[in-house]
């Protein structure tokens, strides 16, 4: 993240930290209507994460399917830090997260880690057009990779469930 010196105002300040939280609820209650990411990112989202790297709508897919394969979620977002550019169009931010993750059988994954985000004003309002998660602790056992969420999201069957 590159560090900018500008000290957001406190309503760009609550407009971030807002879509944060909005984007994690999002994620928990698993909201995912038809255009559901207009509210919070950009076109180009670019993200990265322990489960992958990806861009634009195959971005979206990847929140979505990361939390298909668990039973339940819960983000919690704290500390979020912003600095805005010069330019107030754009910002960086950084937050941590708790994030705790309810595998099919009961078990708990849970992973203490630390976002980076790039945020762009839009016409719309503020809008993450960059997210990277760093994990710095986990406990528990991590999703099985391998087997494609999008299939237990679709309704099929798991093999060997």
């Amino acid at each position: 993240m590159d560090h900018m010196n500008t000290t957001p105002s406190p309503q760009d300040h609550a407009e971030i930290a807002a879509l944060i939280s909005g984007f994690f609820r999002t994620l928990d209650e698993r909201r995912f209507e038809e255009g559901w990411a207009d509210a919070y990112f950009t076109d180009d989202l670019h993200v990265t994460s322990p489960v992958g790297e990806a861009t634009g709508t195959e971005a979206i897919r990847l929140a979505e399917e990361s939390v298909g394969r668990f039973a339940a979620t819960q983000h919690i977002s704290s500390d979020v830090l912003i600095h805005i550019a010069p330019d107030a169009h754009t910002a960086d931010a950084t937050w941590n997260a708790h994030m705790t993750h309810v595998h099919r059988d009961s078990t708990l994954f849970t992973v203490g880690g630390v976002y980076e985000g790039r945020f762009r004003r839009t016409d719309g309002g503020w809008r993450a057009s960059g997210m990277a998660v760093r994990p710095v602790w986990t406990t528990g056992e991590p999703p099985a990779l391998g087997y494609p969420a999008r299939a237990r999201v679709q309704g099929l069957a798991e093999p060997g469930r």
